[in-house]
């Protein structure tokens, strides 16, 4: 007689996924703010709403993944940032829209659970929650057979956020003569790896562990800096300056970014050579010989936040960004727009 087959012998070994999820939960449970109701494991996370001070609280939301750059993660066998990344691409989102970030899930599928990855991928998670001062309520840890490469996984992430509709910041109270800051990227954060794993491997025949001199690191530390996480930030400037647009620089890059959030009538002119580009961005627009219309569409080159203020406040912005220790730049202003191009560049 045949024997009777179980789910473990067709890959998926619900036991040890169980055993997993017990042994998450203190690190999900370093993460929990006021608000939170219960443990991790349940049907659903729960979290208490509390708006006092709002009149008409809206629930803002994202939902982002990590992209290729986890391919370096795999080749590294490192996966205790990507889970940064995760949640910076996510809470930032909600983040320049006035939101405070409330409450994180996440998604991790793997075709056999290594325990040992899956738990430095949850750590990784817990720290970007921590950053950006939101719980970590739950999530899925998917077995899926037959689906992914064996020591590979995919990764996506959730982010709940609430703002008091006034205070929703969307870019209309932009006018002509407002000044644009950009605050300081942490290299490439998580976009552009397609391009950058192409250039680096394919073009430059490089490894992981190559000391690149213009980088002052190995090439594998460059490629998993975390993406930096502008949430508090973000709620502190809004707190005492008059923030009138805010955009998160991801794929598309400075220019579509910008645009995003500016009313119909207005354009920008941005200049450059007025921020500090880190050096992975000279290095890669080198050796693959890509064009600055490219760069600026593809990569954040050096700033991962753009804030739109008053020409007034902008001193004081800056000051403010400099003692909560980030690095910002004036790097253009708001014009009236002529025809269809939004963006114009010049060099400062």
């Amino acid at each position: 007689m045949a024997k009777a087959l179980t789910y473990k012998d067709a890959g998926v070994d619900i036991d040890k996924a169980d055993r997993f999820v017990g042994e998450i939960k203190d690190i999900a449970r370093e993460t929990f703010i006021p608000g939170v109701m219960g443990e991790l494991g349940g049907f659903g996370g729960l979290f208490s709403l509390n708006t006092e001070g709002m009149d008409t609280p809206v629930l803002v939301s994202s939902t982002d993944g990590v992209g290729t750059k986890l391919k370096i993660a795999f080749a590294m066998d490192r996966h205790d940032t990507v889970g940064i990344d995760l949640v910076g691409m996510c809470v930032n989102d909600i983040a320049v829209q006035g939101a405070r970030p409330l409450f994180f899930l996440d998604y991790l599928a793997m075709g056999k659970l290594d325990t040992r990855v899956a738990k430095e991928v949850l750590k990784g998670v817990a720290e970007g929650c921590r950053q950006a001062r939101c719980a970590l309520i739950g999530g899925e840890t998917a077995e899926m057979p037959g689906i992914y490469t064996p020591g590979e996984y995919d990764l996506a992430g959730f982010a709940v956020g609430v703002v008091d509709n006034a205070d929703i910041v969307d870019g209309s109270e932009i006018g002509v003569g407002h000044k644009l800051v950009g605050v300081a990227s942490n290299g490439l954060h998580s976009n552009g790896y397609s391009l950058v794993r192409k250039i680096c491997f394919d073009i430059l025949k490089l490894s992981l562990d190559m000391q690149v001199p213009e980088l002052g690191c190995t090439l594998g530390e460059e490629l998993l800096k975390p993406t930096r996480i502008y949430t508090q930030t973000i709620q502190r400037l809004m707190r005492d300056f008059p923030i009138h647009g805010l955009a998160h620089i991801t794929g598309g890059g400075i220019a579509d970014n910008v645009v995003r959030i500016l009313p119909k009538a207005c354009g920008v002119v941005l200049r450059r050579g007025s921020w500090d580009v880190p050096p992975v961005f000279s290095f890669l627009q080198q050796a693959g010989r890509v064009s600055d219309v490219e760069m600026m569409r593809t990569f954040n080159n050096g700033l991962g936040l753009i804030v739109v203020a008053p020409d007034r406040a902008v001193q004081e912005i800056l000051e403010r960004l400099a003692a909560m220790g980030e690095r910002a730049f004036v790097i253009g202003e708001v014009v009236e727009r002529r025809g269809d191009e939004r963006i114009e560049w010049e060099d400062a």
